[in-house]
């Protein structure tokens, strides 16, 4: 029964854990998506892209949710592999970095932040104070569950059983390696189970070179994480996770067999058994990360060579030009609708392409880069005709329900995506052009401050559309709509605003109104082409009644 007692303790806080660990990520990559994409991807410098992994993962407190962002904007080229590679090293430092900060005693910061917190998001009317809100709680829960994690595991170093288990593990460390590795995995979060073995190690309930065979474990586990997130990708993708667990994880197990082979596991006990765990961690991070970046562009050919892009010759991968009547059974229908998945997030990487200029374009006359908008656009056309030609000849006999109502939903959000393209390459440059061609008119300083921070309200829309192509998450789709909701209110926010600069006279309001309003039109627009993706997966999860989210705000689906 005491055993019992204690596993549901340790459940429940290593539960609440991973809980306050998700409501950070998830808050920060809602407020913040835009920011960070533009981090991750600004730079092909790979001492840069480590930097902004390292950064990134340190706030939103995992290196797999960096792995995957990177492997996501790799597959849509927005980064290439080298960057990519060395993105998902400075985030694996960073999250050993975290392990050390949060291993110092904040009990006195966790109920400050707790109150906070819930005051904030409780409050807040906005989405983004909101998800600032979620953000803060999400810290003092994590707070939280290590104070309640310490208490869990106090009492189980009197156990009678331990010392025989702890021992067996410190004898055998490739036991104990192995266990690290599995714990990482099944609790998706090698912050986590580092945070565990730290504590376990602390209280005396492990043996100092038991726990470092399991933090080094862990360090292999959480490479395994991104590369079975990313499964479903095509290979170019996927090589990129799947090179960070040759790197990070083999270099796991040569440090593992050196600390043990050559007995130097007693001797890196220096400060404390859990400090001196926690700096062992740390240093073998950065170890790694500085070792492999002078070589992660190098690393990309044996990768081709080890991982080759699948020949078809029933021609269902995501070469659109082969025939595709030789279709098989429904594995192979899979296999099609995930090229057409992939295929869909090229244009949504196209269409943002195209949008992330618009504010230069209406500050700065470039009659090149508004022609080269219409060529872009052109390229969406062709995403569209390609994925009409491929979708229509699967052989509809031999598709269940679910797969024909997936080719609908990818084949509808194509449609979409092209929409969008248009009113970037048709409404937003020909309101360029009309602001540039007269000469005296000009945007209010207030109005093209609200202008702007649409526009990057809607590039953040681009990333949680990415998401919800690249793995379905519901949380993501449900925070789309929501977006959508912040889009139009903004919008409507902004028209009320502009006439009341009306009414007060405002000469430049007055000269500017048809583009200021149309360009609202525009981007409201836009947005709700990009959410769309959202709706078939809410539907399915139950998550919208008629045109309401279930418990959530009133959202449309159509505008």
């Amino acid at each position: 029964m005491v055993v019992l007692g204690f596993l549901i303790k340790l459940f429940a806080a290593t539960g609440l854990l991973l809980f306050g660990v998700r409501q950070v990520r998830g808050g920060i990559e809602r407020r913040f998506g835009g920011a960070f994409k533009a981090l991750l991807t600004r730079r092909e410098n790979v001492a840069y892209s480590a930097g902004a992994g390292m950064i990134m993962a340190l706030v939103i407190q995992s290196s797999a949710a960096v792995a995957l962002l990177l492997t996501g904007f790799a597959s849509a080229g927005l980064v290439n592999f080298g960057a990519a590679l060395a993105g998902i090293l400075g985030a694996d430092f960073g999250s050993a970095l975290i392990v050390q900060i949060l291993s110092f005693d904040l009990s006195w910061l966790m109920p400050l932040l707790l109150a906070v917190g819930c005051w904030v998001y409780l409050r807040a009317s906005s989405l983004g104070w909101r998800e600032t809100g979620r953000v803060i709680l999400g810290v003092g829960l994590v707070l939280l569950a290590l104070q309640f994690l310490r208490e869990a595991v106090a009492p189980i170093g009197e156990a009678s059983f331990l010392p025989a288990a702890a021992d067996y593990l410190a004898r055998d460390f490739v036991t104990a390696f192995i266990v690290g590795a599995a714990l990482a995995f099944v609790m998706q979060s090698s912050v986590a189970a580092t945070l565990v073995s730290v504590t376990l190690v602390q209280i005396g309930a492990l043996p100092f070179e038991a726990g470092l065979s399991i933090v080094m474990g862990s360090n292999l586990g959480s490479t395994i994480i991104p590369v079975w997130l990313a499964k479903d990708q095509d290979v170019e993708a996927r090589r990129i996770p799947m090179a960070n667990f040759l790197v990070r994880g083999g270099a796991a197990i040569f440090a593992v067999l050196g600390i043990h082979l050559f007995g130097i596991a007693s001797s890196l006990n220096i400060m404390g058994s859990g400090q001196s765990l926690i700096i062992a961690h740390v240093t073998f991070n950065f170890v790694v990360m500085v070792a492999a970046l002078p070589f992660v562009r190098m690393i990309e050919k044996p990768m081709k060579a080890l991982m080759p892009v699948p020949i078809d010759p029933d021609g269902v991968l995501s070469d659109f030009d082969h025939p595709v009547s030789a279709l098989g059974e429904s594995p192979r229908v899979a296999v099609a609708l995930s090229s057409i998945q992939q295929e869909l997030l090229n244009m949504v990487g196209q269409v943002e392409r195209m949008f992330r200029p618009v504010t230069e374009l209406y500050e700065n006359e470039n009659p090149d880069a508004l022609m080269a908008l219409s060529a872009q656009d052109k390229k969406i056309n062709g995403f569209l005709a390609e994925i009409r030609r491929f979708t229509v000849r699967l052989p509809r006999d031999k598709m269940s329900d679910d797969e024909k109502q997936r080719s609908r939903e990818l084949m509808d959000y194509a449609v979409r995506l092209e929409a969008a393209g248009d009113i970037i390459s048709d409404r937003f440059t020909r309101i360029a052009r009309n602001l540039h061609a007269e000469r005296d008119v000009n945007f209010s300083s207030d109005g093209w401050g609200e202008i702007c921070r649409i526009h990057q309200k809607v590039l953040e829309g681009f990333t949680l559309a990415r998401h919800i192509l690249l793995d379905g998450d519901l949380e993501s789709a449900r925070m789309l709509v929501l977006e959508k909701a912040e889009v139009k209110r903004m919008a409507r926010n902004s028209r009320n605003a502009h006439f009341n600069r009306l009414e007060r006279g405002a000469t430049e309001s007055f000269e500017s109104s048809d583009l200021h309003l149309e360009t609202l039109r525009a981007m409201r627009e836009l947005h709700g082409h990009i959410a769309s993706v959202a709706y078939p997966h809410l539907y399915r999860a139950g998550q919208i009644l008629d045109t309401r989210l279930v418990q959530g705000d009133a959202m449309e689906e159509d505008d």
